[in-house]
């Protein structure tokens, strides 16, 4: 049997500090879990752009259709502002989302308990927290014909298409009606059914998907700005909410930050399954590269090490694994340690990049 296969693409700014206590953790997994991964690293980002004039080589992107999963760290940084828009270091994230057809986005939005004073709502409210927000990535309006700046008469008129087909609501319906088999079993589809007929039709897509093929899972819809003030409201009356790309954009950011921090929070970007079975997949942190703090320690890496316990879970099949994972993360918080941007606490003392890596793995030790 081969190895899963990994690439790795930490990136610019505090991207290679987190990247480096997620390759404890996975060398954690060889020596004391025997379970080993096939491990590359390739440049994306400004670092790449640096190294060859481009984000993303054509090598690298052909390598990232190659492996069983693809993990990021983050891209960009004030340098490279002046840069033209076709090679500024986010056009290579962005082409491998288009390149390996990665539509559908997840989010957790999850609030450790040792963090609910974290969060700007009360704590009863989001301490407990655990919900998913699934997000079609590949399409909609952000990808629409016609768009661009044109001139109308007088003045300049700008103009962006939504558009959506059947067959790509379908397939993130999809996603989103098997996530939640394996979580509580309630979808609530967001749109705005009400005023845009691409909501209708993507009402009415969802509700087809689910009556025909996923009965028994539990699905309501919602209004996407009635969503937003529900997030805002009691988030804990949701557990995975599937929405389109401005939508999930939008409702995605909003709870990321019922958690209090965006350094803890993952990603996962999923597509098509392969030959193996496996979805193409690249799992990032939700935060950016941070470049004010780079090469400080001060960075938190729970939020990549998380994306790789997403990894484990839905691209390596190893769900017990990234439960491991995530409890040792959930300890580490509970014993009281935190980075610089988890202090509040009188008489808290930050503690590193490194050593919150390393009471990750001290805490995996434990779990043994």
């Amino acid at each position: 049997m081969t190895n899963p296969s990994l690439l790795i693409l930490a990136g610019d700014g505090i991207g290679p500090e987190v990247m480096a206590e997620v390759r404890k953790i996975i060398d954690w997994y060889g020596t004391k879990r025997n379970v080993t991964f096939d491990v590359s690293e390739g440049l994306v980002g400004g670092c790449a752009y640096d190294a060859h004039g481009t984000p993303l080589t054509d090598e690298t992107m052909a390598r990232a259709q190659e492996v069983d999963a693809v993990l990021l760290g983050a891209v960009g940084g004030p340098k490279y502002d002046n840069l033209d828009f076709s090679v500024k270091p986010e056009r290579g994230l962005l082409r491998l989302r288009k390149e390996m057809d990665l539509y559908a986005n997840l989010r957790p939005a999850q609030c450790f308990d040792a963090l609910a004073d974290f969060s700007s709502l009360k704590k009863d409210v989001v301490a407990g927290l655990d919900i998913m927000i699934v997000r079609e990535l590949t399409s909609g309006i952000y990808f629409g014909e016609p768009r661009g700046i044109f001139e109308e008469g007088n003045e300049r008129v700008g103009i962006n298409t939504q558009r959506y087909t059947e067959s790509e609501i379908e397939r993130v319906a999809r996603s989103a009606f098997e996530l939640a088999r394996r979580r509580n079993n309630r979808v609530c589809s967001m749109e705005k059914a009400n005023v845009m007929e691409s909501g209708l039709l993507w009402r009415e897509v969802v509700q087809k998907v689910h009556d025909e093929e996923y009965p028994d899972v539990e699905l309501s819809h919602m209004y996407a700005d009635a969503g937003a003030m529900q997030l805002c409201r009691w988030p804990k009356q949701f557990d995975v909410i599937v929405t389109d790309n401005l939508f999930g954009d939008l409702l995605s950011d909003a709870a990321a930050m019922l958690t209090g921090s965006l350094g803890m929070l993952p990603s996962a970007s999923l597509g098509a399954p392969m030959a193996n079975g496996r979805p193409k997949a690249l799992y990032e942190p939700v935060h950016g590269s941070a470049p004010d703090i780079a090469g400080q320690g001060k960075a938190n890496p729970i939020a990549c090490i998380l994306s790789f316990a997403m990894a484990l879970r839905y691209s390596f099949d190893m769900g017990s694994e990234a439960d491991r994972l995530e409890k040792a993360v959930e300890q580490v918080l509970a014993d009281g340690l935190r980075t610089a941007d988890l202090l509040g606490e009188d008489g808290v003392q930050p503690v590193s990049t490194s050593d919150m890596g390393d009471a990750v793995v001290a805490a995996l030790d434990a779990s043994l």
